[in-house]
């Protein structure tokens, strides 16, 4: 086990290995929405891309929520597939939010070895949220309000 400031710098290590690797800016939290953001995670267990929707509203929390699951054929059958849509996720916190992911089991950013596997999920899985978003991002934004 790595004590925890061999953990945050290995972690440090790994983000500035893919940021070299796909040097681009990523939409992140640049939604133009409130509390709706795109997040990488890692761990030392799986790999996640997710969409977080954060916002206090839990009204217009699920006026997203269900403005995306409209949209789940055609991010699965153009974008994106095996992502998992949960309209109530609570975080370790305890805060309630609404959040849609896909992940990758089985890998962690303390073993080198899986770096560059991890890296592409990454890329592959945000670039097409990111391309879906972009597509669709008026449609998402037109709630009422």
């Amino acid at each position: 086990m790595y004590s925890r400031e061999e953990s945050q710098k290995l972690k440090r290590e790994f983000w500035v290995a893919f940021a070299e690797k796909y040097p681009r800016k990523w939409v992140l939290y640049d939604t133009k929405i409130k509390d709706f953001s795109f997040k990488f995670y890692i761990d030392n267990k799986k790999a996640q891309v997710l969409i977080d929707i954060e916002h206090r509203s839990d009204e217009k929390r699920m006026a997203y929520f269900e403005k995306l699951e409209a949209l789940k054929n055609i991010l699965e059958e153009e974008f994106i597939k095996d992502l998992v849509f949960e309209k109530n996720f609570t975080l370790e916190s305890g805060k309630t939010i609404s959040r849609i992911w896909v992940e990758k089991t089985g890998v962690g950013f303390s073993n080198r070895n899986n770096w560059e596997t991890i890296f592409d999920f990454f890329f592959e899985k945000m670039n097409a949220l990111e391309m879906f978003y972009l597509e669709y991002d008026e449609f998402i934004k037109d709630i009422e309000q």
